[in-house]
């Protein structure tokens, strides 16, 4: 049997390519989304360069036009000018196109103009990576066929694949379809899997659209981010440093009275807030939504699992229809309208943008003094968890 310069057993096969998928990853989520994308940590020159070199050699990745595709995301996200939304395309075809939609976004000359800024423009990047980006594919092929000979193709072709199907495919459209939340973004991100070790802490996306500047991707204690353990290795030897991170709720037990302090917590963990609103009145929800279907209320075709989800929206994230639908429940039941009402008027307190402190600090007390007069257990709760916001 042929073989390359490496003679492995099956298995070392298998483990060389996930590891070598890995790096890549790695490359991805560290020098392309952290550093370059968000600007949430510094690199120093050896391993952004390593970084670069890599993902030229693994997925003939521009810099400029992934920084600049996914910035745009973030800045349009969930509209029709996201470049892959699944909300707006579908998940069917952001899964399958998912690559053939960031190639479509990278011929726009626009989007690189607008969102390409500080990316490397070095001799390197302009005669060699950003001009000839299937020289460094095709000289991957050569070596892994050197390599591990003929079954160098099979890794070559997992390895070209492995970024189209999980970054491209898995991240941007499952990642905005299926999971978890840990915060209420206006967007439709998920969390996959708590544990975001095989695409590199990615998995974790609810978390990262929440806090999109923050080099950790981690935010609750069963929660772990594997890219985050590389960035702190790189630390340790002097080689990165991470600018932000995602803020630490601090709550006071012994705050009475909403004040300046509770108003900024608030308003910096607002995402955090509205999660927590729409946890605590699941059951609320839950019970009121089984008491309209056995009084047997006339909605017509209203999907209640669909009403459960609009619930816990803003009210201009809706469409007319949807609206209409959502108002015809909450109009029969007094514990809906009140809950959805006031979830709606605590998201419009941090949305008043020419209102002074002071007059968003009495109107945080004057929603807390409502809530907690509600008669909703479950609202006076969350209102004096609320006024303990340090």
């Amino acid at each position: 049997m042929l073989t390359g310069f490496l003679d492995l057993p099956w298995w070392g096969y298998v483990v060389t390519t996930l590891v070598l998928t890995h790096i890549t990853i790695a490359s991805v989520t560290i020098f392309l989304h952290r550093h370059q994308a968000h600007r949430a940590l510094d690199l120093h020159p050896i391993p952004s360069h390593f970084f670069r070199f890599w993902l030229w050699l693994t997925t003939g990745q521009v810099t400029k036009e992934w920084a600049s595709i996914h910035r745009k995301h973030h800045a349009k996200c969930e509209t029709v000018d996201d470049p892959h939304s699944p909300q707006v395309l579908g998940i069917k075809k952001v899964l399958m196109e998912g690559y053939e939609l960031y190639k479509t976004e990278s011929r726009n000359q626009e989007t690189l103009t607008r969102y390409g800024h500080g990316t490397p423009d070095d001799w390197l990047e302009r005669n060699v990576y950003s001009k000839h980006p299937s020289w460094g594919i095709v000289l991957m092929l050569v070596i892994d066929l050197l390599l591990f000979g003929p079954i160098g193709l099979t890794i070559w072709a997992v390895q070209m694949a492995w970024i189209p199907v999980t970054a491209a495919g898995i991240i941007n459209g499952a990642g905005h379809y299926w999971g978890y939340r840990n915060y209420q973004c206006a967007d439709a991100s998920t969390n996959l899997l708590p544990w975001g070790i095989l695409i590199g802490g990615e998995e974790l996306h609810n978390n990262h659209h929440a806090y999109a500047t923050s080099a950790k991707l981690s935010t609750q204690p069963y929660e772990f981010d594997i890219g985050w353990l590389y960035i702190r290795t790189l630390q340790a030897f002097g080689l990165a440093k991470a600018k932000n991170l995602a803020p630490q709720l601090r709550l006071d037990t012994s705050k009475k009275v909403c004040d300046a302090d509770t108003l900024h917590a608030v308003i910096t963990h607002r995402y955090e807030v509205l999660a927590k609103y729409a946890k605590s009145l699941q059951q609320t929800y839950r019970e009121e939504i089984a008491q309209l279907k056995l009084a047997k209320a006339g909605f017509g075709k209203v999907d209640m699992q669909r009403i459960k989800h609009w619930l816990h929206l803003d009210h201009t994230a809706l469409s007319d229809q949807e609206k209409t639908k959502l108002g015809l429940v909450i109009g029969a039941s007094k514990k809906l309208h009140v809950a959805y009402t006031l979830r709606q008027e605590l998201a419009a307190i941090w949305q008043r943008s020419t209102a002074t402190k002071e007059q968003l600090v009495k109107e945080l007390e004057d929603w807390c003094h409502r809530a907690e007069s509600s008669g909703i257990e479950a609202l006076q709760q969350f209102s004096l968890r609320l006024r303990c916001y340090a």
